[in-house]
């Protein structure tokens, strides 16, 4: 299939025909709505008293499948193995591959979007960005300028779906006054420059995320519609349905995992090399995390193990510091597309080492917030002390190597 990787990147979002071959939609159906059929049977099982029947199903705006995490990878078998192996097909990981411009792109997260049972209406304008556990936007749009995107999302409507609106080229900026004046207005209606995407059934949207976009409407008409990603960095906290795979697709999925397990050991020994003060293996490691990443680039890498340090810890000392509750929240989850490897990872470190780290890394959690409670609109937080748009400014990775042996 050709693609414009340049459009891709200066639009943002590029709609692409029969990403599903024509011939596979019927069967993947089929595989797709047996698995919602048992995720309802669990979320009928798991609901808290006073819940309606169904649980999830009844009272979420939009149920979403998470098919790589338990119960429902252990439920993968061959008759549905076809729900994941559409993530490795050419038109899916091949395209992803060209567009990242990596060898081998992997996918992230597996899930499906489902409609609600009754009509919810439009969510709202957001970006899936939230800077107190990652970074500044303008951290991602130096970076995506400077080397390209890191992580790309797609949807993929086994059914016409006309529910998501993009702003083309947001992910290259900030919002705009008027943007920011009509989000803080009323943030579930159309942007001036938005742009409906129309799929059909079999069509896919590959998008940059931090690019601004809306689900329009959650009604209650039929939508079963896959959504997922794929960077270079992965984590799989259930593989057990490798084994209903075929065996190329297995091969794949074996060495996506070997290369996540480089990746934190990578993660740890640049956490190490800041620990000894070793410019030239934290420079290193930063290289190997993310290849041929410019000076931006690695800045943004290096707030990305800000936030790794401080979860570290979060999970070896409970109590540490005035982090906010937010903040706190996030630090038994994973999110290994910034670097974030979850709670065991902090494992592999002491109590002592983990707060040597906090000294080495807190001079940038300082320079990432002010004293004031703050909020900008189109994010997915809340008002925070953490910048959502702006970058520490004239301070970079040799500024914080050179702030080890100051301190």
């Amino acid at each position: 299939m050709q693609i414009n990787r340049d459009q891709f990147l200066e639009d943002g979002y590029l709609v692409l025909s029969q990403i599903i071959p024509p011939g596979q939609l019927d069967s993947l159906r089929v595989s797709y709505e047996h698995l919602v059929k048992q995720q309802k049977v669990i979320w009928a099982e798991e609901r808290p008293p006073n819940a309606p029947p169904g649980g999830v199903w009844e009272t979420s705006a939009q149920p979403r499948l998470l098919l790589q995490q338990s119960p429902l990878a252990n439920l993968i078998d061959r008759y549905t193995a076809s729900a994941i192996e559409i993530w490795l097909h050419p038109n899916t990981q091949g395209i992803s591959s060209e567009l990242l411009d990596i060898p081998d792109a992997a996918v992230t997260e597996m899930m499906l979007m489902c409609s609600p049972v009754s009509d919810r209406g439009p969510a709202v304008w957001h970006r899936d960005l939230h800077p107190i556990d990652t970074a500044p936007l303008q951290g991602y749009i130096d970076d995506i300028i400077e080397t390209g995107p890191r992580y790309i999302q797609w949807n993929i409507p086994l059914y016409d779906d006309s529910v998501l609106w993009v702003v083309p080229g947001s992910h290259l900026r900030l919002n705009t006054g008027q943007e920011n004046k009509q989000l803080l207005a009323d943030p579930r209606v159309p942007l001036s420059d938005g742009i409906q995407t129309h799929l059909k059934a079999g069509d896919g949207v590959v998008y940059i995320l931090p690019i601004l976009h809306w689900g329009s409407n959650y009604s209650d008409k039929t939508r079963r519609t896959i959504h997922g990603g794929f960077s270079n960095h992965t984590q799989y906290p259930n593989l057990d349905f490798v084994e209903h795979l075929k065996t190329p697709n297995q091969q794949m999925f074996e060495n996506w995992e070997k290369r996540s397990i480089e990746m934190q050991n990578h993660t740890e020994a640049a956490l190490r090399a800041a620990i000894k003060q070793n410019s030239h293996d934290y420079h290193s490691n930063l290289e190997k995390l993310c290849p041929d990443r410019k000076e931006k680039g690695k800045m943004l890498t290096t707030i990305f193990l800000s936030k790794m340090v401080c979860f570290i810890n979060l999970n070896k000392t409970p109590n540490f510091g005035s982090v906010s509750d937010d903040l706190r929240q996030k630090a038994p989850n994973a999110h290994p597309t910034t670097l974030n490897w979850g709670p065991k990872f902090a494992d592999r470190f002491s109590v002592e080492e983990a707060r040597i780290l906090w000294n080495r890394f807190k001079i940038i959690d300082a320079k990432l917030k002010t004293n004031e409670e703050h909020f900008s609109p189109g994010f997915q937080s809340d008002p925070m002390h953490y910048f959502f748009n702006q970058m520490p400014t004239n301070f970079n990775v040799t500024d914080l190597i050179a702030s080890w042996s100051q301190a």
